[in-house]
């Protein structure tokens, strides 16, 4: 189908897919805050409106970026583009739980762990395959 992908591989399959599943993500940030107060669960952590609708607004900017990927994965420029928005994404959701604990090791942490260091150490396995 010429609406997906057209390059070899998985990889662009998958930041294809998470990045349709981010943008609905996005957009529940702006309609409520729900599935922001599962990630970040702690005690005594505040889940504002504001907080959500910017976790929303970083999330489409990185869903973007990650779609332009899943297009031009040959790009050297949009590669890295995109795997920076999953170490920035690690990085934040690791500092959250162990540095800052706004957030607690549970179902609405997980997925986003999981997600970004799987993303992570599956772009940078295949830089290869994709970047010459």
């Amino acid at each position: 189908m010429a609406y997906l992908p057209q390059n070899e591989g998985l990889l662009q399959y998958w930041l294809l897919l998470l990045s349709i599943v981010s943008i609905g993500n996005s957009v529940q940030s702006y309609l409520t805050t729900s599935y922001t107060r599962r990630v970040y669960s702690a005690p005594d952590t505040t889940v504002t409106p504001l907080h959500a609708r910017t976790f929303g607004t970083y999330t489409a900017l990185a869903s973007i970026i990650r779609l332009y990927a899943a297009y031009n994965i040959t790009d050297p420029v949009v590669y890295q583009l995109a795997l920076w928005t999953y170490i920035v994404a690690l990085g934040h959701f690791y500092s959250e739980w162990l540095v800052f604990r706004t957030a607690r090791f549970g179902e609405g942490l997980v997925g986003p762990l999981v997600i970004s260091m799987g993303s992570v150490v599956w772009m940078l396995v295949q830089w290869g395959k994709y970047i010459r």
